[in-house]
């Protein structure tokens, strides 16, 4: 049987924490820790998919999105 074609070009998103969690609210710090930022000005690249595209937007004030 033949395979299915893979995605050869995944997108990916660095998101950087430039605003402290510190008084925010409870969903909006555990976002930020899903998305696996810790300390401030840390970075991490993710996959471009309609479920991180949420969490980012959920804490759009808080991080910085660019396209890796």
């Amino acid at each position: 049987m033949a395979k299915k074609a893979e995605k050869t070009e995944n997108k990916k998103l660095t998101v950087t924490l430039v605003k402290s969690t510190a008084g925010r609210l409870v969903k909006q710090q555990r976002t930020v820790e899903a998305l696996g930022l810790k300390k401030l000005h840390q970075s991490v690249v993710v996959e471009d998919t309609p479920a991180m595209r949420g969490m980012i937007r959920v804490v759009t004030h808080l991080v910085e999105v660019t396209e890796a």
